[in-house]
Formats: C-alpha cells, sequence, structure tokens
C-alpha cells in the first residue's frame, strides 16, 4: 500500500525562518497584527526590537517569545536575524501558556532542546510521510511540555519584561490592544476605546507611548494598516471591501489614508509584486 503524500494544509504546525517572514516587505514583520493560534519565535542570532501586547522590549540572540493566539505583536530588525517562527496548533488540549512569555535562555541545554524540538517539527514537515500530521501533533505536545517546565523554571522572572515601568500602566495597555485586536475592523477612533477602559483618551495615549513607545492612536492604525496590506496581497478582496473589513469609513478615506502612509495607492501597493 502507498502512503498518501500528506497535504500541507492538514499540518497542525507550521515552521518558518524569520527571514521568510520578513520576505514581501518589513511590513510583515514590523506592523502590528495578531493571529488566531498561538506563535513561537526563536531568535538564534540577531537583535532588534518587539513589541508585544503594548509593551516594548529589546531581544538578542537565544531569545525565546510565545505569543497566545489574538496577542498583538511586532518586531523589528537591526541587521541580519536569524531564527524560526513557529505556528502552533489551537487545539485547547495544548494547555497552552496564557500569557505572553519572553526569556533568554542563557543555558546551553535549554538552547539546544529548544532548537531540537523546532528542527524535529521541521523535519516532519519537509519528510513527505503521511504520518506527518500526527506526528506534528505529537511534537507540539512535546513543545508545549517543555513551555511549562521552562516556565516554571524563570517563575521568579516577569513574563514579559516591564523595562521599569509600572503594573498599572502595562496592564492598561495590554487592555487596550485586546480591545484593538477584537474592534479593529470597526470605524471607531481612540475615544471608544479609552471609554471601554474607563479613562481619558489623553491618559490612554500617554500610558501607550510610557510602555510602548507609541501613542494610542499609532497603534490602531498600524493595525488597521497590517491587515489592509495583508488583504491587498493575498487576497483578491475588493479594495472597496478591504477598507471596510480594516475600520475605515469609506473607500476615498482608505485611499488617502493608505496613500498618505505608503506613498501608493491601494491598487498601486497590491500590484507591486
Amino acid at each position: 500500500m502507498h502512503e498518501r503524500p500528506p497535504d500541507p494544509a492538514d499540518f497542525p504546525v507550521e515552521v518558518y525562518s524569520v527571514a521568510r517572514m520578513a520576505q514581501g516587505g518589513r511590513w510583515r514583520t514590523e506592523a502590528m497584527r495578531s493571529y488566531d493560534r498561538p506563535v513561537l519565535v526563536w531568535f538564534t542570532r540577531g537583535q532588534g526590537r518587539l513589541s508585544v501586547a503594548g509593551r516594548k522590549l529589546g531581544y538578542g540572540p537565544h531569545n525565546m517569545i510565545f505569543l497566545p493566539a489574538q496577542t498583538m505583536h511586532g518586531f523589528t530588525t537591526a541587521g541580519p536575524v536569524l531564527g524560526s517562527v513557529v505556528f502552533l496548533p489551537r487545539d485547547e488540549g495544548y494547555d497552552w501558556l496564557v500569557e505572553p512569555m519572553h526569556l533568554r535562555l542563557h543555558e546551553v541545554q535549554l538552547q539546544r532542546e529548544l532548537t531540537g524540538l523546532i528542527d524535529n517539527m521541521q523535519r516532519e514537515i519537509n519528510g513527505g510521510s503521511a504520518l506527518a500530521s500526527r506526528a506534528l501533533g505529537y511534537h507540539a505536545g512535546l513543545l508545549s511540555v517543555w513551555l511549562s517546565r521552562t516556565n516554571d523554571l524563570y517563575r521568579n522572572a516577569p513574563s514579559v519584561e516591564n523595562n521599569g515601568l509600572d503594573s498599572a500602566a502595562h496592564r492598561l495597555a495590554e487592555a487596550y490592544t485586546s480591545l484593538v485586536e477584537r474592534d479593529f475592523r470597526r470605524p471607531d477612533g481612540v475615544q471608544h476605546y479609552a471609554g471601554l477602559l474607563g479613562v481619558t483618551p489623553t491618559h490612554l495615549s500617554r500610558v501607550c507611548r510610557k510602555v510602548s513607545g507609541r501613542p494610542a492612536l499609532d497603534i490602531l492604525t498600524d493595525r488597521r494598516h497590517f491587515e489592509a496590506k495583508r488583504l491587498l496581497k493575498d487576497t483578491r478582496i475588493q479594495i472597496a471591501r478591504v477598507a471596510t473589513q480594516c475600520g475605515f469609513a469609506s473607500a476615498a478615506y482608505f485611499t488617502r489614508a493608505f496613500r498618505a502612509r505608503t506613498g501608493q495607492s491601494p491598487s498601486e501597493f497590491r500590484s507591486n509584486r
């Protein structure tokens, strides 16, 4: 009996290099976004800046970032960066961590363990076995166990470094980015989110700038423009519908705002491959 060639669409795990994630423009990694599944990023070389749930922090070699589903994030690079981005199953049975985690893994053993787990997943994806999907599910389970054990080991360290800022500011910034992720498709401004959080727009913007280095409006605008760019590049959805799905009040306003931000109209951006 011949094995049926696996369909990559059936795989519960996807592994990409950081370099591949950045293909097609820096906006692919720098703009704020989230995914509907957990993501693990493992930087093995290079350095840059991360923005995770409204917080700004730096990363370098042997930094691991775990992002629960729907965690808004983005990262910049300062020169060449090597590493892997692992998209994990969203199944609750894996018992993924519920908070973002950023760790600098100084222990060589932990570095080797994480690299080995990711390499094993990549081999299954590339191997062509009919049982690859099943094997990847088990490998994801092992990674979940590794994350929980490593989290316990570093329990006294913060999940995401606080950079000396107070926890109240962190909580407000995280709550804001969570609401933005939920509602950015609606044509509401910062005042809408400030009202939901029980603060003034000025206070919300001040806290976001303190925690992430960016005012609240920039975070909201960045999220909308990332989604618009993704839809323009990765789908054939009509531009007017892209505008609606990304929270712009009208197609005309979307075109003006998009051109002001990118120097191109939405149609020019879409056709520029």
